[in-house]
C-alpha cells in the first residue's frame, strides 16, 4: 500500500471514529429531556455539529483512499474502523469491553493485517 493510500486510511479511521464519538456525546447530552425537546436540544448541541463535519470530511477522504486501493482491500481496512470506535467508547463513555468484543476486535485486527500484508 502506497504511502498516501496509508495516510489517507489513517485519516479515516480518525474521522469516522471522531464522527462516532461526537454522535454519541450530542446524544447524551439531553438524557433527562425526552420528545421532539430532546432532538431540538441535540441539534442545538455542537457535538451533533463536529460528527457530521467528521463525516463529511470522513466521505472525501473515503473517496480518496478507494481511488487508491481496490474496493475488497479498502472495505477489509475500513474494519479497523470499528475497534477505533469501541476503544473510544471505552475511553470516553466507559463503556464496557466484554471478552467477547475483544475477541472479535483481536479477530478484525488479525484479519486486516492478513489483508495488508496480501498487498505488499
Amino acid at each position: 500500500m502506497s504511502s498516501l493510500a496509508l495516510i489517507c486510511w489513517m485519516l479515516n479511521v480518525v474521522l469516522d471514529t471522531g464522527g462516532h464519538l461526537s454522535f454519541k456525546a450530542a446524544a447524551t447530552v439531553a438524557d433527562d429531556i425526552h420528545g421532539l425537546q430532546r432532538w431540538l436540544t441535540m441539534f442545538r448541541d455542537k457535538w451533533i455539529w463536529i460528527g457530521v463535519i467528521s463525516f463529511a470530511f470522513e466521505f472525501v477522504v473515503w473517496i480518496a483512499f478507494l481511488s487508491l486501493v481496490p474496493l475488497s482491500v479498502g472495505v477489509m481496512f475500513a474494519s479497523a474502523n470499528t475497534i477505533a470506535i469501541m476503544l473510544g467508547g471505552r475511553w470516553f463513555f466507559c463503556e464496557k469491553l466484554t471478552r467477547t468484543r475483544v475477541a472479535a476486535a483481536v479477530i478484525i485486527s488479525i484479519g486486516v493485517a492478513l489483508v495488508g500484508l496480501g498487498q505488499t
